[in-house]
C-alpha cells in the first residue's frame, strides 16, 4: 500500500538536519546531510507504521493534507 508522508527537515546550529513527521506524532529522526536525513526519515516511518500495525491501530498518512508555507512580516 502507498502512503505519503511530508516530512519537515530543521538545519541545526551545530550542522546536519533533525526531521520531524507531522502525522506520526514522536517520529523524529536525525541525518548529517539533507540526502541522510531523508533515508533517515523513511526508515522510521517505515518501523512507526510497523509497530502501529502489530499494535492494531490505525495507520495515518497526508494523502489528504494540504500544505502551504506562509511567511509573515514582524510587526
Amino acid at each position: 500500500m502507498n502512503r505519503t508522508y511530508k516530512i519537515n527537515l530543521r538545519k541545526e546550529a551545530e550542522g546536519g538536519y533533525t526531521v520531524f513527521v507531522p502525522s506520526l506524532p514522536g517520529c523524529i529522526t536525525y541525518g548529517d546531510t539533507v540526502d541522510e536525513a531523508i533515508e533517515m526519515a523513511k526508515e522510521a516511518i517505515e518501523l512507526y507504521i510497523e509497530e502501529l500495525q502489530d499494535r492494531g491501530e490505525q495507520v495515518p498518512d497526508d494523502s489528504n493534507v494540504l500544505e502551504y508555507s506562509m511567511n509573515l512580516m514582524a510587526v
